[in-house]
């Protein structure tokens, strides 16, 4: 495709990304905003005293300083028992991820470190903690109205205010919590998260399919000569995504075609070749990456300990075959949690049957192509969602087949034409594995009837 797209900053979106996938930022900036918050309140609820004993409104000021000395209580309570409580929640929560991600995948672990409400949670409790703590050295031993220099009576109604918020923050993040334990809100969410990342991928005019043989390296309009390629510099890890416009930038100056050679989500390491470039001399590099020793600075690329679905959204259909693998497997042979990763898969393929998908083009301001990016075209997601589970379904009984099946079918009545044959392909091999492991006739039959439920 020609892509023309509106991004924010690379190292922004880069900084974003980072931010989302730990679990320390968002309870730090609490833990700053609970501070500043105490400090704006506490000056408060200074100047309000300090007025009183101006109007020599001691009957009033009395008042208040009662009601704060009864909240005393419920903020010395709050203070001893929330890290407690901290812990307890947290703790069974844990457990309760774990198991999941044992019955499912532990790639599912990704959802609960980037789930704002864990993260508004944690954020909450500890900042209730910490401001109550801040609100007890704001009491103080006089016992004389006239002599009081602070009340805070604000403090404590906000401390109480806090309190109620953690609470219902407790019920909402318990039940989402309890949410990842079922399958039927993991895959939905999985589908739902890569879905969303498709949409925000970069605006696209066109693109072209690769139309070479599996395996082979997809480009999508003839190519210079490829006259040298550029090593990786930066630290190892899976490439996430790359500065596209810096790249570009760098191509143009060089006025050369550059092609990125791994794909997103693939696993890269220092010094071996990440860029190929066509045409020109090759920025001075050799064909085996040496040359001057120019190699791709880490900063122009984001790279990561896990793959995410911000470039790469068939990770998401990888999650999906990476549960239904697991449900299909000997151990636990649960072929139920395999139909419903199934329902889902043909959703998110349904959802990409007309989109363009194939190797990216990346032009400059004067529409010359600068920088080529291959991804997946719409055979390897196919080959992705049903190749490998394709492999276990004669074990796994015709509950899986008949699912299969279906889904090919319902899937075959969406594609264009131009887009069956991958399907047929796959229907045909799992139609000749069944005949292979079923002598009998009326098994052979019942286990290929497509069903979308698989059996009832």
């Amino acid at each position: 495709m020609n892509v023309r797209y509106h991004l924010r900053p690379f190292a922004l979106s880069d900084l974003r990304e980072h931010l989302r996938d730990t679990f320390w930022f968002a309870p730090a900036a609490g833990l700053v905003g609970a501070f500043m918050l105490w400090w704006g309140v506490s000056t408060l609820d200074s100047a309000i005293v300090t007025h009183l004993r101006v109007d020599k409104a001691y009957r009033e000021l009395g008042d208040l300083a009662s009601f704060a000395n009864d909240a005393r209580t419920v903020v010395t309570t709050v203070s001893a028992a929330m890290m407690t409580f901290i812990g307890v929640v947290f703790s069974i929560s844990l457990v309760a991820v774990q198991m999941a991600s044992g019955q499912l995948t532990p790639r599912i672990v990704r959802i609960f470190v980037r789930s704002r409400i864990t993260k508004l949670t944690l954020t909450v409790f500890l900042a209730t903690f910490v401001f109550s703590l801040l609100v007890l050295t704001s009491y103080e031993s006089e016992t004389e109205v006239a002599r009081l220099t602070s009340v805070p009576v604000l403090q404590s109604l906000l401390t109480l205010a806090m309190v109620a918020l953690s609470l219902l923050l407790f019920i909402t993040y318990v039940s989402s919590t309890l949410r990842l334990l079922q399958v039927g809100p993991v895959v939905d969410r999985i589908v739902h998260d890569s879905l969303r990342a498709l949409d925000h991928q970069p605006k696209e005019e066109h693109r072209e399919e690769a139309t070479t043989a599996p395996g082979q390296a997809p480009l999508p309009l003839p190519l210079p000569a490829e006259s040298g390629r550029v090593p990786y510099g930066g630290r190892a890890g899976v490439l996430r995504d790359v500065d596209a416009v810096r790249l570009v930038g760098v191509a143009r100056r060089r006025g050369v075609v550059l092609r990125l050679l791994p794909r997103m989500g693939d696993f890269v390491v220092p010094g071996m070749p990440l860029l190929a470039v066509h045409g020109g001399d090759g920025g001075g590099t050799g064909g085996d990456g040496g040359g001057s020793g120019r190699t791709v600075p880490g900063d122009a690329v984001s790279v990561g300990v896990e793959r995410t679905l911000r470039r790469d959204p068939s990770f998401g259909l990888r999650q999906l075959t990476d549960i239904a693998l697991h449900a299909l497997s000997a151990a636990v042979n649960d072929p139920t949690t395999a139909v419903q990763c199934l329902d889902r898969t043909v959703q998110f393929l349904a959802a990409l049957a007309h989109r363009p998908l194939g190797t990216v083009r990346h032009r400059d301001h004067r529409g010359e192509v600068r920088l080529v990016v291959e991804t997946p075209d719409w055979a390897d997601l196919v080959d992705l969602a049903f190749e490998e589970v394709r492999r276990c379904v004669p074990e796994a009984g015709p509950q899986v087949t008949r699912r299969v099946l279906a889904g090919l079918d319902d899937l075959l009545l969406v594609v264009p034409q131009e887009r069956a044959a991958p399907l047929l392909r796959h229907r045909a091999l799992l139609v000749l594995a069944v005949e292979r492991t079923s002598p009998e006739h009326a098994e052979r039959t019942f286990s290929l009837v497509p069903d979308r439920k698989g059996i009832g």
